[in-house]
């Protein structure tokens, strides 16, 4: 590494020097991380990728036990973000919408 940086994998830093794997976009791992995959959360709205490896949250989230309604960058920022979320949580989870 020619630069420090912080593991996508375990969250741990990577010293200069140190053997990392970067990909662009992605983001960098340590050596003995790179069997390791990164847990990626689809989005509600799209279902693309919620682009785990470069959320604000990416330190204190665990995606293992986190819920799956993410949003991606790209819904979030959109002017209808908050009706395109809930009209996506309308459509998957049609439990939510029961009125008592």
């Amino acid at each position: 590494m020619k630069f420090p940086g912080t593991c996508i994998v375990c969250n741990q830093k990577i010293e200069i020097n140190e053997i990392g794997l970067w990909a662009k976009g992605l983001g960098v791992k340590h050596e003995k991380c790179a069997s390791q995959e990164v847990k990626e959360l689809k989005c509600i709205v799209c279902g693309g990728p919620a682009g785990c490896a470069k959320c604000e949250f990416l330190d204190d989230c665990d995606r293992n036990m986190v819920s799956e309604l993410c949003i991606c960058k790209k819904c979030g920022d959109s002017k209808e973000s908050f009706l395109d979320y809930q009209n996506a949580v309308k459509k998957n989870y049609s439990l939510l919408n029961l009125k008592i």
